[in-house]
C-alpha cells in the first residue's frame, strides 16, 4: 500500500542532501558485537620476517633440505627399501642443538595413535557396520618404518630418539646459522594396500593379471619444517593434517622390476639406457604436438602386463626446489604426453594409467593437466617445474610436486557415468593445482588445511568454468554451500580451525574458503581487484613459507581494502548468511495541494477492504432513519470537498519555498522504506534487484559496511520514479543467503515437485549402457537408432 507523506521545511533539507542515507538504530552496538573491529589482537604483530603489508620481510628466511636417495621396490613382497643422505641448511639466525624428522608412515604402526584416537559405534543407525569398518577393528597390518640406522656422514651412529611419527636426531655439535650438515638414515617398511586399509599412497592388486600398481609417497623419512613462527613443527601426524617440509634438491635412484614403468617427481636423467628409441622419439614428438601423444599405447601395455622380468632397472630422478618426492610403479602402465608452452620453456604434461583407465583416461586425463597448466598460471605465475604428471587410481585423489595420483575409472565394459567423467576431470584440475598450492607457495598443511585446500579449490572451480559451458562444478558457488551453512552449529568449527580438529572436513576446509574467495572476487572486491590482489600473494610467497595472516595481509594491502569485518566473520566464526527484507513501506510526497490529495484520498479510502459487519449491515434500517431530525452538520459534511480556504491555505505554504525546494515538492517519484535484519550473524553487502511497473529492472549494490552501526538491522530509502513490483534480495545468489524465503518483496511462495515411486526395481544402468540398448532394440525392431551407440571404448561408432 502506498502512503503519503507531508514534507516539513526540515524534512525538505534532509530530502535534498540525504534521500538515500541510511537510518540507524537506537542504541550503540556492544564493542563485543564489532562485527567491523580490526584484527590486531587475533594477528600476530608484524616483524622483519613478515611485514604489515603480508610479504616477506627483509630478514625473512628458511631452511633447506637435499636428498640423496636409493629406492628399491620389492614387488613380491610389496615392500620398500631405501637409504638416503640428507644435507640440512641452516639459514635462521638459531644455533640447532636437534633436528627432527618426519616418519608419517608410522601412522601405520601398531601402536599408532591414528588407531588409539579412532572412535566410533558397532553400529549406524540400522545398517550396523560394512566389513571394512570391522576389518579396520582387527586391523594386524604391520606398517610403519623400520629404522635400521641413523648415521653422520663418516658412519658414526647418531643418537636419535622416536617419537611416535616423529624422529629427533641429535647433533654432536649445534649447527650454527649459515652451516650445513649431512647425515644419512637406511630403513625400510611395508606398503599398504589401499583398497583393505585406505591411504595416500600404497598399492592396487588386480587379480586378473596378477599385478600390481604403486603409487607410492610419504615413503622416506623427510625434514620437518624449521621457521620464525613455530620453530621445529612439531604435530604429530595423524592421517588428515598433511605435510609442512622445507625446499630441496633430490637425486633419487629408483629400482623396480626390469618391465615396470615409473612415473615421478623430477626429470629422467637416464632415459637412454631406460626407455627404447620409439618411446624417446615419440617424448619428443609429444613436446610439440596439439594433443596428447601416447608414449605407451594400449597394445604395448597389455603385451607388458602379461609376462614377468626376472632383472630389475634403476630409474634416476633429479628434482630441483621441490619440498617432496613422489613415484608411481607398474608393468600395466600406458603412457601418454602433450608439451604446454610455459613461456620461453615446454613443459610435459603426463598421464599413465593402466587399461581399466581407458577410455577415460586417454581422452581426458593429459587434457586436463593442459588445460590446468594454463588456467593457474594465468592467474598465479607460470609454471616452474619441468613436468606435471597425472597417475590413475580407483579412487583417491593426492598431490605431491610435479605428479598427482588421481581416481575415476569407467565400467568394465567400457561405459561411465556423467559423474565419473566430471569426476575425473574435476580430480585431475584439482591436484595437478596443488603444485601451485601448497608445492610452491608452501603452506602448513599439517596446522591450516583450507591454506592449500581452499585457495586451490577456489581455482578449481575457475578452470572448470573455462572447460566447458555450464560445468557441473561441486564446489565454488555461493549458494552451493548454503546448505551447510544453515546446518546444526554444533557439527562446524570455524576454518582457522587446525586441520586434525576440522569438523565436515569436505565443507569446511574445501568448499567453504572456497567459496569466501569466490565472493570475495565476485561481490566483495571485484574481479579486477582481487585478481590482481590475489597474484601478488602467489607471487610474492612462491618458494616461500606464507602463514595465515600473511594472506590477509597481502589481500587486503594488494586491493586497497579494509576486509577485517571479513576475514572475522568468514574465518574465524561459524555465522552464517541470512539477510531478512522484513518490511517494504511504500511513500510518495504530499503535495500538500487540496485538488490533488483530497481526491486521491476519497480514492484511497473507497478501494480499502471493507469490514463484513458493515457489509451485512448495509441496507439496514437505522434510528437516524426514523428521527432524521437529529442530522446535523457532520452527517451533511464532505472531507473531500475542496473550500477556497484550502486553495489559501496551500498557496500560502507555496509562499513559503525556495525554488529548490518547490522543486522538491513537485517530483512525482516514489519512496521504498525497506527494513531488514542480519538473522546469520554474517555481515555481508547487501545486493537488490527492483522490478519496475513496466518490466524494467535495476541493481543496487550496498557495501557490507552498512552493518557497520548496528549488525543486526538497518533501514534505506531508495527513490524511484515509478511504482515497484518486486524486490529481491541477492537476485543473483552470490552472498550463500541460507534463507532465499524472506528475501522477497511481495513474498514468494514456489511449490516443490515431488515424485511417487514403488519399491524395487531393476538394476541400475549409466546412460551410456541404456544408449546402446536402445540402438539394439532399434535394430531388433528393423528400425533406424536414434544416433551412435558407443563403442566399448566408449566412443561413438
Amino acid at each position: 500500500m502506498m502512503n503519503r507523506f507531508i514534507l516539513t521545511l526540515f524534512t525538505l533539507g534532509l530530502l535534498a542532501g540525504a534521500l538515500r542515507a541510511q537510518t540507524p538504530e537506537a542504541g550503540v552496538t556492544p564493542a563485543w558485537e564489532d562485527k567491523f573491529r580490526q584484527l590486531y589482537e587475533v594477528l600476530p604483530t608484524p616483524n622483519a620476517y613478515r611485514n604489515g603489508a603480508g610479504m616477506p620481510g627483509h630478514a625473512y628466511w628458511q631452511n633447506r633440505a637435499d636428498y640423496d636417495m636409493d629406492i628399491r621396490l620389492d614387488d613380491a613382497q610389496q615392500r620398500i627399501y631405501g637409504t638416503e643422505t640428507i644435507t640440512y641448511h641452516n639459514f635462521s639466525p638459531d644455533r640447532l642443538y636437534y633436528l627432527w624428522l618426519q616418519l608419517d608412515q608410522n601412522m601405520r604402526a601398531q601402536d599408532s595413535d591414528t588407531y588409539k584416537v579412532r572412535t566410533g559405534t558397532v553400529t549406524d543407525g540400522e545398517n550396523g557396520m560394512s566389513f571394512r569398518s570391522l576389518a579396520a577393528l582387527h586391523q594386524d597390518f604391520d606398517g610403519g618404518f623400520k629404522i635400521e640406522w641413523v648415521q653422520d656422514s663418516e658412519g658414526n651412529a647418531l643418537p636419535h630418539t622416536i617419537n611416535r611419527t616423529m624422529m629427533r636426531v641429535d647433533l654432536p655439535q649445534p649447527l650454527a646459522s649459515g652451516e650445513s650438515v649431512s647425515f644419512r638414515v637406511k630403513w625400510w617398511y611395508n606398503i599398504n594396500e589401499r583398497a583393505k586399509i585406505g591411504g595416500r599412497s600404497g598399492f592396487e592388486y588386480f587379480p586378473e593379471d596378477d599385478n600390481y600398481l604403486y603409487t607410492i609417497a610419504q615413503f622416506f623419512p623427510r625434514m620437518c619444517q624449521y621457521n620464525d613462527i613455530d620453530g621445529w613443527q612439531n604435530k604429530q601426524f595423524l592421517g588428515r593434517g598433511e605435510f609442512t617440509l622445507p625446499f630441496g634438491d633430490y637425486t633419487v635412484r629408483l629400482t623396480v622390476p626390469g618391465d615396470h614403468v615409473v612415473a615421478a617427481t623430477g626429470t629422467l636423467q637416464n632415459s637412454r639406457q631406460i626407455l627404447t628409441a620409439t618411446q624417446r622419439q615419440r617424448l619428443e614428438q609429444a613436446r610439440t604436438a596439439e594433443a596428447p601423444v601416447l608414449i605407451i599405447t594400449e597394445e604395448e601395455a597389455r603385451a607388458a602386463e602379461s609376462k614377468r622380468s626376472d632383472s630389475e632397472k634403476t630409474w634416476h630422478f633429479e628434482a630441483e626446489n621441490v619440498r617432496d618426492f613422489a613415484f608411481a610403479s607398474s608393468r600395466k602402465f600406458m603412457w601418454d604426453a602433450q608439451g604446454v608452452p610455459m613461456g620461453d620453456r615446454i613443459v610435459l604434461a603426463m598421464s599413465y594409467y593402466p587399461k581399466e583407465g581407458n577410455p577415460l583416461w586417454e581422452r581426458y586425463s593429459t587434457r586436463s593437466v593442459v588445460h590446468t597448466l594454463k588456467v593457474y598460471s594465468r592467474h598465479t605465475f607460470d609454471y616452474p617445474y619441468p613436468v606435471a604428471i597425472s597417475v590413475h587410481t580407483d579412487r583417491i585423489g593426492m598431490e605431491y610436486p610435479m605428479i598427482c595420483f588421481n581416481g575415476g575409472r569407467p565400467e568394465p565394459d567400457g561405459t561411465y557415468t556423467e559423474r565419473t567423467k566430471y569426476g575425473l576431470i574435476s580430480v585431475v584440475i584439482h591436484e595437478v593445482g596443488h603444485n601451485y598450492f601448497p608445492m610452491i607457495v608452501n603452506s602448513d598443511e599439517r596446522q591450516w588445511t583450507w591454506m592449500d585446500e581452499g585457495l586451490n579449490t577456489f581455482l578449481q572451480y575457475i578452470a572448470e568454468q573455462e572447460w566447458e559451458p555450464g560445468y557441473p562444478s561441486r564446489r565454488g558457488p555461493a549458494y552451493k554451500i548454503a546448505d551447510y551453512m544453515r546446518g546444526d552449529p554444533q557439527g562446524m568449527v570455524p576454518i582457522m580451525t587446525n586441520s586434525e580438529s576440522v569438523m565436515q572436513f569436505g565443507n569446511n576446509a574445501y568448499a567453504k574458503p572456497a567459496t569466501a574467495l569466490n565472493i570475495l572476487r565476485e561481490t566483495v572486491l571485484g574481479r579486477e581487484l582481487f585478481d590482481f590482489a590475489f597474484k601478488q600473494y602467489a607471487q610474492r610467497w612462491m618458494f616461500k613459507e606464507p602463514s595465515p595472516a600473511d594472506f590477509f595481509r597481502i589481500m587486503e594491502d594488494a586491493s586497497g581494502t579494509d576486509l577485517d569485518w571479513f576475514w572475522h566473520g568468514w574465518f574465524y566464526t561459524t555465522d552464517h548468511v541470512d539477510i531478512a527484507l522484513d518490511e517494504v513501506r511504500w511513500y510518495q510526497i504530499d503535495t500538500r495541494n487540496p485538488d490533488i490529495e483530497r481526491p486521491l484520498a476519497q480514492e484511497a479510502e473507497a478501494s480499502a477492504p471493507t469490514f463484513i459487519g458493515d457489509i451485512r449491515n448495509k441496507g439496514q434500517e437505522t434510528f437516524l432513519d426514523r428521527v432524521p431530525e437529529l442530522a446535523d452538520f457532520y452527517n451533511q459534511y464532505d472531507p473531500y470537498a475542496v473550500s477556497i480556504l484550502d486553495r489559501q491555505e496551500y498557496e500560502a505554504y507555496l509562499a513559503r519555498l525556495d525554488e529548490d525546494e518547490k522543486a522538491l515538492l513537485a517530483r512525482d517519484d516514489h519512496y521504498y522504506e525497506l527494513h531488514f535484519t542480519n538473522k546469520g550473524g554474517l555481515v555481508m553487502p547487501v545486493i537488490l534487484s527492483f522490478t519496475y511497473a513496466d518490466g524494467t529492472q535495476e541493481v543496487h549494490r550496498i557495501p557490507a559496511e552498512v552493518w557497520r552501526m548496528n549488525p543486526h538491522r538497518f533501514s534505506k530509502v531508495f527513490v524511484t520514479e515509478q511504482p515497484v513490483t518486486e524486490i529481491v534480495v541477492d537476485p543473483f545468489l552470490e552472498t550463500a543467503d541460507t534463507d532465499t524465503g524472506n528475501n522477497y518483496w511481495p513474498p514468494r511462495v514456489q511449490p516443490t515437485r515431488f515424485q511417487l515411486f514403488k519399491n524395487g526395481g531393476g538394476d541400475h544402468e549409466n546412460p551410456m549402457q541404456r544408449a546402446r540398448r536402445e540402438a539394439e532394440a532399434e535394430a531388433e525392431a528393423g528400425g533406424q537408432p536414434a544416433g551412435p551407440a558407443p563403442d566399448d571404448r566408449g566412443r561413438k561408432k
